[in-house]
Formats: C-alpha cells, structure tokens, sequence
C-alpha cells in the first residue's frame, strides 16, 4: 500500500512520529493497512484541522494585541489632551 498524501520526511506540515506511522502501516501485511488507513487519515485530519485552529487562534491573538497597543496609545493621548484643556481652563479662571 502506498500513501502518497505523506512524503518521505518532507511534509512538514505533519509530526515526524505521524510519517513515521505511515511507513509502518504501508509495511504492514494483508488487509490490515487498508483498515488503519482509515483511522491514520482521520488522525492526520484531526491534526491539520488542530494546526488551522491554532494558526487562526495566533492570528486573533497577534491582532488583538496590536489593537490593544493602538489603544493603549489613544487613551494615553487622549489623557494628555485632557489635561492639557484642564490647564487651561484653570489658568482662564
């Protein structure tokens, strides 16, 4: 059986120990790698859907600090600019 979803070590995309699985389960005999096969690829699913969820998940949290200094930034501006008016309104009156 072969499995030419997952290259000799250049699927990066996979943990070692998956590809490595792979191989074994291609060496197996009979109808056994037909029924792991299977089960590998809903492992294999199941990790490159993990992978996309992780990625979308940085991806949020990368955005979500960047706005987060934005407004670090504006509050800080905007307090200046308060007090600033505050001066000088006391310095009118």
């Amino acid at each position: 059986m072969s499995l030419p979803r997952f290259p000799d070590g250049g699927d990066n995309e996979l943990p070692r120990e998956l590809v490595e699985l792979a191989k074994q389960i291609a060496e197996l005999p009979g109808p056994v790698p037909k029924e792991l096969d299977i089960a590998y690829n809903r492992v294999v699913d199941s990790v490159r859907r993990r992978r996309r969820i992780l990625a979308l998940v940085q991806e949020a949290l990368a955005q979500l600090r960047l706005d987060i200094k934005y407004l670090m930034f504006d509050l800080e501006v905007t307090r200046k600019e308060r007090d600033e008016l505050r001066e000088r309104l006391d310095s009118i009156q």
